[in-house]
């Protein structure tokens, strides 16, 4: 995974974080789901779900 930064003359800078399908798919994320990160140290980052949605696939057993 790469930081990736966009700058823009009205705004200040924002930083983007893209998942590769396989993690993605892997944590069961949804396009356009809000999360946020957790600083836990320098180099330790948390990804929190703000609101949870229920799998859309069932668990293998």
């Amino acid at each position: 995974m790469k930081v990736q930064v966009i700058r823009s003359r009205q705004r200040p800078p924002r930083f983007f974080v893209n998942l590769p399908l396989p993690l993605a798919a892997a944590l069961d994320v949804q396009a356009g789901e809000r999360v946020q990160w957790q600083l836990i140290g320098r180099s330790d980052l948390r990804l929190l779900r703000l609101a949870a949605l229920p799998p859309t696939r069932k668990p293998k057993n």
